[in-house]
This record gives C-alpha cells, structure tokens and sequence, in this order.
C-alpha cells in the first residue's frame, strides 16, 4: 500500500539539528524549530515514531534502486542483543565465541553450488556489500598478476574504477554497445594493443543502470584467438543484482549464460546479498578460487586466525539473516521471485508503451529504462536513479503490477503537466538504444 506523505510537523522532527546530540547535560540546540529558540527539543521515541513513519512512506513508492523490501525477519530480532562479529577468515576459528561462522559458511556453500565450484576449489565470505565482493575480487586479480591491465566496461559499477584507483592498476575503459555490453571488438583490439601484458577482466552480470549482460562466451573466445595463455588472465565477474537471478531463468524466456566454474575459467565473482534476496543491512557474497587465497593469506596471532578478506571485524548478523532468507525460500521460493521480477518489468515495459512512452528491457533483465522525467519531485517521490537523460526502475519482488500501475498514472500526470503527452521517439534519449535485446517502442 503506498503510504501518505509526512507532515510537516513529522519531518520538521527528523531535520538534522533536530536529531542533534547534544554535548553537554541542558544543551537545548536540539530545537525543532529554527525560529522558536525557546521550543522543547523533540524525545528520542518522538524521533524514532516519525523516523518508522517516514520509511514506511518511502519503501512504500521506492521504484528506482535493486531492494527487494519485501521480507520479515522478525524470528531473528532476539539476536540483535549480541555482538556477532565474524572477525577473520570464515572457515578459520577465532578465540572469539559469539560469531555465525557456521551459517556463513553455510551461505558460502549455498552459492558455490549454484555456480557450480566444489567445496575443495572455493573460498568465499559474507561481505558488507557487493563494493567489498568487486574490491575483493580484484584484489585477489591484482595480487596473481601484479602487472596485469584491467579491462571493464565504460557502463561497469563504480566499484570497480574504484578498485582500480585503490590498487594503482592500469585500466582500460571500453565503450559499450547500445543496450549496455561490452563492445567486443573494441575490447579484443584494446587486448590486442597492449597483448604484452596479462589479462584482468571484469565481466559484468547486469550493469548498473540497463541491466546488461556481458556475454562471458564471446569473451572468452577473444582471448583464445588472440592466444591468451590461461596463466596470463584473470576473469572476474561483477555478478551485482542478476547473479543470484540468471541460474532460475526459464531458459525458454531468454538464452541465459551459465555461471560455471566448472566449465568456464572464472576466477572470482562478487553478489549483492539485499537486493534480491532482501535483507535490512547491506551483504552480499565474494567467492573465488581458493588457491588465489592462499597465496595472500597471512596469521594474525590477535585474532588467532588468518587475514584474508577485506575488513577485519565482520558483522555476523549479516551471515545470519543471508543464511535465514536462504533456507526459508529454497530454490522454489527464489525461483518464484525471480519468474516475478521478469514478468512484472514486462508489464511495466508494455504500459509504458501502451502510454507513448520510450523505455527499454533488456532480455535478461528486471530494469526497465526510460527517459528521464522533467519534474524533479517525480524522481525523488519515486526515488528513481538516473543517468543524464535516462532514468530506471528496477523491478523487485516487492513491485506489484497495482504499483505499477499507480507510476504509469503518475508519468502520464506529469506528461499532462508539462504538455507532453506523447513523447516524440526521434528525439528521446532512448532512441539510440535500439538493439534486439531490447523491448519495443512502437
């Protein structure tokens, strides 16, 4: 249901000197009003009562960002009264006693066998989100080839030029083609250009603002044609939001890639754990080839373990609630999920276009894209993420198609408004996108 807007008196208890601490014993900064110096600071349940109020309002309308917010945990609010802290590496004990290593593990063991990596080969950990998983990754690329160049996508996550700026890597920015991939030929003659050089690659398994799908398999045949030995690439995979959702596609629906370190020479792969499993603090999942940790794992005598992901206390609630979702949908329930998302981002696709709006859907995607809306209070009501002159939203388990249809209403109010109601296709942002893979506008 989506809720009402906040009062005024509601968000005035929620401004930031509102929620002030004060320093000292009588500090009265903490005033609600800014012209009313003599107003009684709002009490701490006043704050949190409109602080619950305003996040039921907001999830209620969040269209533009990868959350599913549709979960209920509330079988494991009695062990927030513990400090679970799963410092160190997850499969090496610590002498700290009150950890979740055992469902971590257990999170871990879940993922390497959706993709296909046995239990003697992988390593893997619950990280803070999948920023830690791609940091992770290619920190574990740089570590196996310390001269090696990374190649990545020019529509690739922010957190893999990130991880390329913290490790001081060479890295080569490839332009995409019109709905988001990698453009291949660019990619093999960049290889081909500094072919002196070992191989560092990021693949992506839906990009950040199309949702678009790197095809692992072409990749792989370009480096075989240019005679990359094995020993002289790294292949990571961005596997972000779509990860988790390729391995329960109806393979009639669209040609899904597999993710198989079976088959495939993956190194290592990064996942986002609230997305689409759904959970109240950000996770997600970093799983690689374990002989790339061992090469870099080293014992801490503090911790009375070995150092080998990213942060050192890590939160076990985390591990907890990842392993919770897991076992309380199953394969069935995920699949469900999954099947929702496709379906649901094909409804949306078609009213848009039943409406006269341009927009996009990728083949193996639950993002829908569109132009980006003139009014600005449209994009924050509806907590879109944007792009220049693109916008989309991200169809999760909790969008219903009455929500849906609610935004449609909302888009074609807006359109009225600004005296445009039916969006000319020459000069939309969107027009350039055609391809295939894409949903139709006409």
């Amino acid at each position: 249901t989506i809720q009402t807007p906040m009062s005024p008196e509601d968000e005035a208890v929620l401004t930031n000197e509102a929620v002030r601490i004060p320093l000292l014993d009588g500090d009265d900064r903490t005033s609600t009003s800014t012209t009313d110096s003599t107003a009684s600071p709002a009490d701490e349940t006043t704050i949190l009562n409109a602080y619950d109020r305003l996040l039921q309002q907001r999830s209620s309308v969040h269209m533009g960002y990868p959350y599913n917010l549709m979960y209920d945990h509330s079988e494991l609010y009695s062990f927030m009264k513990y400090s679970i802290n799963n410092l160190g590496d997850p499969f090496v004990a610590s002498n700290y006693g009150v950890h979740s290593r055992q469902f971590e593990c257990a999170v871990i063991d879940f993922f390497a066998n959706l993709w296909n990596i046995s239990e003697s080969e992988y390593w893997g950990y619950v990280t803070t989100s999948g920023t830690e998983g791609n940091l992770h990754g290619i920190l574990m690329a740089r570590e196996h080839l310390p001269d090696g160049i990374l190649y990545t996508s020019q529509e690739s996550h922010y957190s893999i030029f990130k991880a390329a700026k913290y490790y001081r890597m060479e890295c080569k920015s490839i332009p995409t083609l019109s709905m988001g991939e990698i453009n291949y030929q660019l990619l093999a003659e960049e290889i081909h250009r500094n072919r002196e050089k070992p191989v560092i690659l990021n693949v992506n398994i839906g990009t950040t603002v199309k949702g678009a799908v790197d095809n692992l398999d072409r990749i792989l045949d370009i480096l075989k044609e240019l005679n990359i030995p094995r020993e002289q690439f790294y292949i990571h995979c961005d596997g972000a939001l779509f990860a988790l959702m390729m391995p329960f596609l109806d393979k009639d629906d669209a040609e899904s890639p597999t993710i198989s370190f079976q088959t495939k020479p993956i190194d290592s792969i990064a996942v986002s754990g609230h997305k689409m499993l759904g959970c109240p603090m950000p996770c997600g999942v970093a799983l690689c080839r374990k002989h790339h940790v061992d090469n870099v794992e080293e014992h801490i005598d503090y911790l009375n373990s070995v150092d080998t992901t990213i942060m050192g206390s890590r939160n076990g609630q985390a591990a907890l609630y990842m392993w919770y979702s897991l076992r309380k949908k199953g394969l069935t329930g995920i699949k469900n999920d999954v099947l929702h998302c496709m379906d649901t981002a094909k409804y949306l696709r078609d009213q848009l276009t039943l409406k006269g709006f341009a927009c996009r859907l990728n083949d193996l995607s639950s993002t829908v894209v569109l132009e980006r809306p003139v009014e600005d209070a449209f994009v924050k009501r509806w907590q879109l993420a944007c792009e220049e002159d693109i916008a989309h939203v991200v169809v999760m388990p909790n969008v219903t198609p009455s929500k849906i249809d609610v935004f449609v209403k909302d888009m074609c109010d807006m359109a009225r408004r600004s005296g445009r109601t039916q969006p000319l296709h020459k000069a939309s942002p969107l027009a350039q996108l055609a391809n295939p893979n894409w949903g139709n506008v006409e």
